[in-house]
């Protein structure tokens, strides 16, 4: 087995002071005041979101000044010890699409399919990993968050988007070789059937791969905020990106988690935040945790689902909150991956078969199963055809197969 490396925790950076739309009148004091509540609660990484129609508002123009703010914020995360994820197609945030005008109207064409799209969205990746790739704390790039959510308004194939965040991948790649190289899906990924969008890209692009867990999905409605299939659900979802690697050693990192409302009532959002990590971070093939978000959403702002204004570990105006204290005591707690876990067998392959994925789906059967048997302890999922690889068993800390009832 390989050696595990320190995890990693950080926050997804929603600014305190005008939400993402900070970025069309950049303040420098207003992020440092921001970084200076992140650095205290021990993080080590911050995620960032430039918003990709503000920086290429015309498919053969980049504004300078914008990349430069965005080179500002990661100097200024430099200051407080904080290394930098950065996410380039923004794309789908907080349930807004910010679409360039270039790609809408009566311009209206898909950015998965459209080939000028692409090419205008490929000199776009090649400017800010260019501009990224000496930055000292800037140690990740992702193509966007979760792009799926693009879809159906840009419609793709499921072999057009995979070679779409291919051909993209390689840009930043050849841009920026000393970063990694990532692709983010929410979950529809790995639970729909239907969704033109699948796991074998999730487990197969990029230089690991990330996960989404939320539990407004309907695992909330199984047992409630506390309920073990609610508070596994990040375990699970790791657990089903780490099976369906064909690299055993792939590590997953959990990109986003958060305890929204109402599904986690605030008073229980601290005892979530433990459960729920209480679990996920023995999980072998764990890179890390990105909390969502660092800040809550200012209420002055109109027209945002109810859950996305109080996701933040802290307040607007700078107060830490509960479930920041809670994610605190979590970095400092140390503890040992699971080591010769058993591991239950998953006859259902998403990666190949991705038409059974609702057959994974919470509150399926083998969901069911899995999250009955977690109780006991850390469990691995296995796909059938590899449980009997004694190599692969090994790689991935398993050591007894079980299956299922």
């Amino acid at each position: 087995m390989t050696a595990h490396h320190a995890l990693r925790f950080g926050a997804n950076y929603v600014p305190s002071s005008g939400w993402l739309y900070s970025w069309l009148d950049f303040s420098a004091d207003d992020a440092r005041r921001d970084l200076e509540d992140l650095a205290s609660l021990g993080l080590d990484h911050i995620r960032v979101f430039p918003v990709w129609p503000w920086i290429q508002p015309n498919r053969a123009l980049i504004r300078r000044r914008a990349v430069d703010d965005l080179l500002y914020l990661v100097d200024l995360a430099a200051e407080f010890e904080l290394d930098v994820a950065v996410d380039l197609l923004q794309g789908h945030l907080s349930s807004f699409d910010f679409l360039p005008s270039w790609v809408l109207t009566w311009h209206q064409r898909s950015l998965f399919a459209d080939r000028a799209v692409r090419d205008g969205i490929t000199a776009y990746v090649d400017t800010l990993a260019r501009a990224l790739a000496d930055r000292p704390n800037v140690f990740a790039l992702t193509l966007g968050n979760e792009v799926n959510n693009l879809w159906p308004a840009n419609p793709a194939t499921p072999a057009q988007s995979s070679a779409w965040a291919a051909e993209l991948l390689d840009v930043a790649r050849a841009a920026a070789p000393r970063l990694l190289g990532l692709y983010s899906l929410y979950d529809a990924a790995w639970y729909e059937p239907a969704h033109p969008f699948h796991p074998v890209d999730a487990v197969t692009l990029g230089d690991l791969t990330t996960v989404h867990s939320w539990v407004f999905n309907g695992v909330s409605a199984i047992d409630r905020p506390l309920g073990p299939a609610t508070t596994s659900h990040a375990d699970y979802l790791v657990e089903l990106a780490a099976a369906g690697s064909p690299d055993p050693h792939r590590p997953v990192w959990l990109q986003e988690v958060g305890a929204p409302q109402p599904d986690v009532p605030a008073a229980d959002a601290p005892a979530f935040v433990h459960r729920m990590l209480d679990q996920v971070l023995v999980n072998p093939a764990l890179w890390g945790v990105t909390w969502w978000c660092s800040h809550d959403l200012d209420r002055s702002l109109a027209d945002f689902p109810e859950r996305e204004y109080e996701l933040g570990l802290f307040t607007t105006d700078h107060r830490r909150k509960p479930v920041a204290d809670a994610l605190a005591r979590a970095i400092r707690t140390v503890r040992t991956p699971a080591a010769d876990r058993p591991a239950l067998v998953c006859d259902t392959d998403p990666v190949a078969r991705p038409d059974l994925r609702a057959e994974l789906a919470p509150g399926s059967a083998f969901h069911t199963e899995w999250v009955r048997l977690r109780q006991a302890g850390p469990l691995a999922i296995v796909p059938a055809a590899r449980a009997d690889d004694p190599a692969y068993l090994a790689a991935r800390s398993i050591r007894t197969v079980l299956s299922r009832a």
